[in-house]
């Protein structure tokens, strides 16, 4: 069965960012030759953060937008186009003092549209994009994944369910100021382990 995965990278860092060479493993890994990638690198092709231009967009019914408004939306109807497309996501997220990048806050804000991809029910929001799985790399130089300081991880969990992806692997490559060559080979085995 064909697989389409979502590969993003969040990190501002090109050369010797860890956690795309984490992605880059998964994807090799999970892509197996044969699956078709949806690539949004948005560490470096930085996305814009809502305005009260885009809200008012949003809210407004389809049928009722201004063609300014379509413009306003296109770029989100785009970032929810490849999610919907994708079987599987692959997510880089660094952790920068002691949360997600900004970069990762704008995606998460452009793709979380009720009606879109959540909806409001008598029992709360429910999301939409049920039956994706997601592998989030999660790389930080002193803050240690699920602690007391680490909001990202937390979050980039949260936000996912909110869309309806429940289905989620954390790959942490945490404190890595202090023995990081062990603990990427360990993550390194823990991707390659995929195969399997």
């Amino acid at each position: 069965m064909a697989n389409t995965i979502l590969h993003l990278d969040s990190s501002a860092r090109t050369a010797g960012s860890v956690s795309r060479g984490l992605t880059e493993k998964l994807v090799n890994t999970l892509a197996g030759g044969g699956a078709t990638i949806i690539r949004r690198d948005i560490g470096t092709d930085a996305l814009p953060i809502i305005t009260e231009d885009w809200v008012n967009a949003n809210f407004t019914p389809d049928e009722n937008r201004t063609a300014e408004q379509q413009r306003t939306l296109a770029l989100s109807d785009e970032l929810i186009g490849d999610l919907e497309a994708a079987d599987t996501l692959v997510l880089g997220v660094p952790i920068y003092n002691f949360g997600v990048p900004a970069a990762y806050k704008a995606w998460v804000d452009l793709i979380s549209r009720a009606r879109k991809t959540f909806q409001y029910t008598e029992n709360g929001p429910e999301g939409l994009l049920k039956g994706k799985k997601a592998y989030v790399a999660i790389a930080s130089g002193g803050t240690a994944s699920d602690s007391d300081m680490d909001f990202a991880t937390p979050y980039v969990r949260r936000a996912l369910a909110f869309i309806g992806i429940t289905d989620v692997t954390v790959i942490a490559a945490d404190q890595l100021m202090m023995g990081g060559e062990d603990k990427i080979a360990a993550v390194t085995a823990q991707v390659e382990a995929l195969a399997a």
